[in-house]
């Protein structure tokens, strides 16, 4: 089964995401209090905590959730892997992948001390279909 892991928000952009009970989620928006959200097409950021994992061997620091900027970790779904379209259902959302990877910021914190980041390639954006809450524990269904 494939749930989330961690959900997590920055107040400012900028600074590093933190883990939070839950997140709410709204149409047009993406994340409410969230600094990333907007009416464009990165509303929420997803990383696969497997792709977390294959870091920590190598980084010399602590890797928590947040740590790489995504808003939601999961465990148990190949994110990197799914096409751009594809809904999945996280508790009472619906969200709908725009884009898979990202062009790096230059000199990010964990790519100065891993030597790389896995956001870049591993990391995917999609937008808000169906608002609603979004907590760790939820279940994540590939729709299409």
């Amino acid at each position: 089964m494939a749930e989330v892991i961690s959900v997590n928000i920055s107040e400012k952009k900028g600074e590093q995401k933190h883990p939070v009970r839950e997140i709410q989620l709204k149409l047009r928006h993406g994340i409410v209090g969230d600094a990333h959200a907007g009416d464009w097409h990165r509303q929420i950021s997803l990383l696969a905590e497997e792709s977390i994992d294959s870091m920590r061997a190598a980084c010399p620091v602590p890797l928590g959730s947040g740590m790489f900027a995504e808003n939601i970790n999961t465990r148990g779904i190949d994110l990197k892997n799914l096409p751009v379209g594809t809904r999945l259902r996280m508790g009472e959302t619906e969200l709908e992948v725009t884009q898979i990877g990202k062009e790096c910021h230059s000199g990010c914190a964990i790519k100065r001390a891993a030597g790389k980041c896995v956001m870049p390639t591993e990391g995917i954006f999609a937008v808000v279909v169906k608002e609603g809450i979004v907590q760790a524990g939820d279940e994540i269904e590939v729709l299409t």
